[in-house]
């Protein structure tokens, strides 16, 4: 079936992906920097099947180490969290679109089959939104001094009641971050790249992806993991504006057979697909959720009633893209899936270590970035 090198492999997602390539017959190459802030404390190892190499991504000389009989890429590497993305800027552009670009080079000199690229909603900021009159509005953006005032949802270019809705990849991008700008850079130089070297290349705007194995010491990973560290600490979640901000929550399981249908799929070639759920949950929601499912239903949500510069009010995916190019159906709901995640914070090595989430919120606060 060929040889598969995931960039960021050891990473949550990129174990997964890893797990099904290995399962679908693939040898498997894992390439990872292994920082401290994602890997200091995770529990969860590689597949022992798959080879890993250490490597930060702008080291073409490992790099082209790890190309060597490679068919195909699934390049997942790359620093993720929109609040430290603000203040870290240097760091962020440099793993990931500088990182990347040396990743194309290596490629460049000795070529593959076919590339995937990780990207994220986060692309789109706003999510696509409906007025009373049924047009849809796709460069939706909150202004400052309604957030100040604490007036979350956004409105019509006359002040018009909207309504969130589904968001396909039609959508003009509108970036919102730091984060969201590197990433829509991986995206675009891996789609670029792959259409001037006649290498079939598909990007995939992932959602909130959860599941067993998030790093839950990382305050800047999945809001799921956040809430679960805080629980877990006897700490009710903490929650930016007033909690009814709306996201896509896909399982993990799901994502990584995305990836590989990607992989596999001649007519994804060339594309931008959303990988989500295709249902929303409010934040609110979602920690109440978690918070049943771990047994302390008491520790409600602290609802902050403060806005975070690069955040968005709601985004959630229409996924028809995928079912058509890629066969893709979710299997894991949110609701139905939190056991195994569960148990999984029962018994991860950072459970009852102090939560660093305040940290985060101070740290963000200290620079402005939290009004």
């Amino acid at each position: 079936m060929g040889k598969s090198l995931v960039t960021g492999g050891c990473g949550f997602i990129g174990r997964q992906v890893a797990t099904e390539l290995l399962a679908r017959g693939r040898e498997v190459v894992l390439y990872d920097a292994m920082i401290d802030q994602v890997h200091g404390d995770a529990a969860a190892e590689p597949p022992a099947e798959a080879k890993v190499i250490k490597g930060d991504m702008r080291d073409i000389d490992t790099l082209r180490s790890a190309l060597q009989g490679v068919d195909e890429v699934v390049h997942l590497a790359a620093e993720v969290g929109v609040g430290q993305s603000m203040y870290e800027i240097a760091r962020y552009v440099g793993a990931n679109d500088l990182g990347t670009a040396v990743l194309l080079e290596a490629i460049a000199e000795d070529p593959v089959r076919r590339l995937v690229v990780a990207s994220s909603m986060s692309v789109y900021g706003e999510g696509y939104y409906e007025d009373s009159g049924g047009r849809l509005h796709e460069k939706v953006r909150r202004k400052a001094a309604d957030l100040k005032a604490g007036k979350w949802e956004p409105q019509g270019p006359n002040g018009e009641t909207l309504t969130a809705r589904p968001t396909d990849e039609d959508k003009r991008v509108d970036l919102a971050s730091i984060y969201a700008l590197t990433k829509f850079q991986q995206e675009q130089a891996c789609l670029i790249f792959g259409e001037a070297y006649g290498i079939p290349t598909t990007a995939l705007r992932l959602f909130n992806v959860f599941g067993a194995g998030q790093a839950l010491s990382n305050p800047y990973t999945g809001v799921l993991a956040n809430f679960a560290s805080r629980l877990a600490n006897g700490q009710r979640p903490t929650i930016f504006e007033d909690g009814q901000q709306k996201r896509d929550f896909v399982h993990v399981d799901d994502v990584a057979r995305a990836f590989a249908l990607a992989l596999e799929r001649d007519e994804s070639a060339g594309h931008v697909i959303n990988v989500g759920s295709g249902n929303s949950y409010t934040v609110v929601q979602v920690a109440q959720l978690l918070a049943d499912a771990m047994g302390c239903a008491e520790l409600e949500p602290e609802v902050l009633g403060k806005f975070r510069m690069g955040d968005i009010r709601n985004c959630f995916a229409d996924i028809s893209k995928a079912r058509d190019l890629l066969g893709f159906a979710p299997e894991k709901r949110l609701e139905d899936s939190l056991g195994p995640f569960v148990e999984w914070v029962r018994s991860a090595p950072e459970t009852g270590k102090k939560d660093r989430g305040d940290e985060m919120r101070r740290q963000l606060e200290e620079r402005g970035l939290v009004s």
